[in-house]
């Protein structure tokens, strides 16, 4: 979503490091380099002034003049004011403390709401909740059958007494021409009273939306509110809208009143402007974004982790709180296990590292939050996904056996796997190369070897061993009795902490001096620290 506007920051960033102090042009550069990208990005123009004014009051004062890195207390200005402009802080749904708690969707038609309403269900069910989606859409075509298959993809009950337009004809209509499809208000209604009687603690109400703005839209989204009393009401805006994110915004805002903000498909490829743009004209934070298609493409809204994203800083919270999520618990425990034991990594341990994986979501997505990853965005565009396909594919037409003892897997089991999943035999080696390599490293990090070919870190062992330093072989004592008493005496001097002839050196030009020590050789002047 925000690969042009990083792209435009990072390069921009790009030039100011190396420079030990900034000049009054530098920064104007940089200012306008910052506003011609927020522009780019489709950011609403008074947003964009407020921004560049703020960086460009603390870029030009004695915050970066007396910085020892001007370049990074830039960027660091340029970090905090985005945080700013997105919210600050991070905003939590506010629970009923008498259940149930009643959330109220509102939006345009095609910004998302019945999706997101689906993924919201399915997130409060993950965290202990009950909740239940209220089909109070009775307006859009079919709205009511897809909420019902959306609540079934997440694990939620759903309310729908009324069938709504099912494509332009209605069910229960009394007469030919009736274009009535139910009293949505009612409908929100009962579907409270209905959550209060079978025990469900949140109530998820969708709204129906128009592909404008209008009279009729807000003065139904209104009726409701005013029924049902909800304790959160979320606007849903396409992040793909551009400028125009910030009028329907205002409008919902006048007419409904809402509470939060949510960001849907905010995986798409648009320049993302909306983002920075709704949270601070209207005042209201950005609670949730929408990643993806999947009922956990839900992620809550940080503002700093967003703004670290936008700065090409990475996201690696997000992607923590990702991965135990996903992960099982007795999964990672019995992983830890093996590792420690240095136990085969075997393909079942891989399959179920791969189920975590797409639990988690896009690999695109995860990748692109490690920091430093948006200078790789040409090669994460080409990345093909059905590559793990195949891959599964291949393991899952192994035996059990196979699976558990890779090594034992000839050629013509070879053969075998290949038929069953539909790749040539060739790919089957290049994975059971590759299986075999990561065995390997396993392995050499458990017993503290570091990774192959790379240099060791400070308590951990490195690619390569260390060379170690040859063993001096002690001579024996002579057998001569005179040779054998000298060799004792400077053994004595050598524990004492003498030097051949006493000096500091060891070295002295005395009559022990070493014999290849010449010291008419040495420069003029240092006679003097060989004690002559």
């Amino acid at each position: 979503m925000f690969t042009s506007l990083s792209d435009r920051l990072t390069g921009t960033f790009a030039n100011l490091r190396g420079k030990g102090r900034l000049s009054e042009s530098d920064v104007n550069k940089t200012i306008r380099d910052i506003r011609m990208a927020l522009i780019d990005a489709d950011v609403a123009l008074p947003v964009v002034k407020e921004f560049t004014s703020a960086v460009r009051e603390r870029a030009t004062g004695a915050e970066v003049s007396g910085a020892l890195n001007p370049a990074q207390q830039v960027i660091k200005i340029v970090n905090e004011e985005l945080v700013g402009i997105l919210g600050g802080n991070t905003r939590e749904l506010t629970l009923a403390k008498r259940p149930p708690t009643v959330i109220m969707l509102a939006g345009l038609q095609g910004s998302g709401k019945t999706t997101f309403a689906g993924k919201l269900g399915a997130r409060l069910k993950e965290q202990g909740h009950t909740p239940i989606l209220v089909a109070a859409d009775l307006q859009r075509p079919n709205a009511v059958t897809q909420l019902e298959v959306v609540a079934e993809r997440a694990g939620v009950s759903v309310f729908a007494p009324e069938r709504g337009n099912i494509g332009g004809h209605d069910a229960g209509a009394a007469g030919e021409g009736t274009r009535s499809f139910g009293d949505p208000v009612s409908v929100a209604r009962e579907g409270i009273a209905h959550a209060q009687s079978r025990q469900h603690d949140v109530v998820i109400v969708d709204t129906a939306g128009r592909l404008a703005v209008d009279a009729d839209l807000m003065q139904q989204a209104a009726d409701i509110r005013t029924a049902i009393s909800p304790d959160e009401v979320l606007f849903v805006i396409d992040a793909m809208i551009g400028q125009a994110a910030v009028e329907t915004a205002q409008a919902f805002q006048q007419g409904v009143d809402f509470t939060g903000v949510v960001l849907s498909k905010l995986d798409g490829d648009a320049r993302g402007g909306a983002a920075l743009s709704v949270a601070r004209t209207t005042g209201r934070p950005i609670m949730f974004a929408s990643t993806g298609e999947g009922v956990r493409d839900l992620e809550v809204f940080h503002p700093d982790r967003m703004a670290s994203r936008i700065l090409d800083m990475g996201d690696v919270l997000t992607l923590i709180e990702q991965a135990e999520r996903a992960f099982d618990a007795g999964q990672a425990e019995e992983m830890q296990r093996k590792f420690l034991a240095a136990e085969d990594f075997t393909f079942d341990d891989f399959l179920q590292q791969m189920a975590a994986l797409k639990k988690m979501g896009s690999l695109k997505s995860m990748l692109k939050m490690m920091p430093g990853m948006g200078q790789m965005a040409a090669q994460l565009d080409n990345l093909d996904e059905r590559e793990f396909d195949r891959v599964e594919a291949m393991v899952r037409s192994m035996t059990p056996f196979e699976r558990n003892h890779p090594k034992q897997i000839n050629g013509s089991r070879r053969a075998r796997i290949a038929r069953g999943s539909g790749v040539q035999v060739s790919e089957v080696n290049q994975l059971l190369e590759r299986f075999g390599e990561a065995q390997k490293m396993m392995k050499q990090l458990a017993r503290g070897g570091g990774m192959p070919g790379m240099p060791g870190l400070p308590g951990m062992g490195g690619g390569k061993k260390a060379r170690q330093p040859k063993q001096v072989k002690k001579k024996g004592k002579s057998g001569n009795p005179a040779k054998r008493a000298e060799q004792e005496r400077a053994a004595a001097d050598r524990a004492a902490g003498k030097g051949p002839a006493g000096s500091a050196f060891g070295a002295g030009s005395g009559p022990g001096a070493a014999p290849d020590l010449d010291p008419s050789q040495l420069p003029k002047g240092f006679e003097k620290f060989l004690g002559q």
